[in-house]
């Protein structure tokens, strides 16, 4: 970050708080997978703020700034944004603190209640959060999402050409994801991304929400990339999701649960082959490193879920005896 861009930043938070810059201080920037930065302002009473950065060249912000907004309004969990400097891409935002959700998981039980929490936030975003105004998450999105795999994982990464059945097995993971209610989508509703703030969930990076499949955000939670759960445990909290989902509406009732089950796995598969391929391209794209070491555990988040769709026997035998190899090989190759 050049010194004239987090001079202006500075500047910029200063004024909104009517103070001068020798009275503030900016904590060390922090960032995530893109090219948002956040520092945390604090002030001569001790109180703090969130200036997040992000570069209108590489991010645009006003997504996140009209959704914050909106799901504030509707009462959902969210940070207050205080200031919007739209033109510079700056922003002054509530500090929901340091404890993402993922830093509670301190044995099994304590982190099956807090998926189980997260899974009734879900709900309650769903069910006040009108989808209408967010981009659909149609045929087309999910088809380019699963197509980074193949491009980024196994052409880039692994120059590995894919095997006959993925064409099948790409059209039926958008079908299922087709198939279901259209609700209020986070799309990264991961631990990461749940902040623990005054006894209560957070939601924060929603700005690629969209409009689509109702068990997206229940996989992103259940498949996420800092727990494994069991068949059994995995089934359990979709049935309590199914259950709730049914009792206020947001499934028909011609929808039993062996389908949504169904439909859940398929969404898990979908969402593992994207992270799959959004990893390598983090890796090789974007230079960021620290996502590689990862893959192994989406390949067990996506051979989990393949495991259930017993109609695509011979693209979840590739996995097993081509693609598992092929990664772990390539990860054992890489230098320490």
């Amino acid at each position: 970050m050049s010194s004239y861009r987090i001079n202006a930043l500075t500047t910029w938070a200063a004024q909104q708080n009517d103070l001068s810059e020798a009275d503030i201080s900016l904590s060390p920037p922090v960032g995530d997978a893109s090219f948002r930065r956040y520092f945390r302002l604090t002030l001569p009473d001790g109180t703090t703020q969130v200036v997040m950065d992000a570069p209108p060249a590489q991010e645009d912000s006003q997504p996140f700034v009209a959704i914050a907004k909106r799901w504030h309004s509707a009462g959902l969990p969210v940070p207050k944004v205080h200031a919007t400097n739209l033109a510079d891409g700056f922003l002054l935002l509530e500090d929901l603190g340091n404890t993402p959700l993922q830093h509670l998981f301190t044995d099994a039980t304590t982190t099956q209640a807090y998926h189980a929490q997260a899974l009734t936030l879900i709900a309650e975003l769903q069910n006040r959060a009108n989808p209408q105004p967010l981009p659909a998450y149609d045929s087309a999105l999910l088809g380019r999402e699963l197509d980074l795999f193949p491009e980024w994982c196994l052409s880039a990464w692994l120059t590995l050409p894919p095997p006959a059945s993925w064409q099948a097995i790409r059209e039926q993971l958008i079908a299922h994801a087709l198939a279901q209610p259209v609700v209020t989508v986070h799309r990264d509703f991961d631990a990461m991304n749940l902040m623990m703030h005054d006894q209560r969930l957070f939601m924060i990076d929603f700005q690629d929400a969209v409009a689509g499949p109702l068990s997206y955000d229940v996989i992103s939670l259940l498949r996420g990339r800092y727990w494994r759960f069991t068949s059994e445990q995995f089934s359990h909290f979709v049935a309590e999701f199914y259950q709730q989902a049914r009792g206020d509406g947001r499934l028909p009732a011609s929808v039993d649960f062996a389908t949504f089950l169904t439909q859940c796995h398929a969404m898990a598969a979908q969402r593992s082959l994207k992270v799959l391929g959004i990893f390598c391209r983090l890796t090789l794209r974007d230079q960021k490193s620290g996502y590689l070491e990862r893959l192994p555990h989406f390949l067990d988040h996506l051979e989990d879920s393949l495991s259930f769709l017993t109609d695509q026997a011979e693209f979840t035998e590739w996995v097993t005896r081509t693609l598992r190899p092929a990664i772990m090989q390539r990860l054992a190759e890489m230098p320490s």
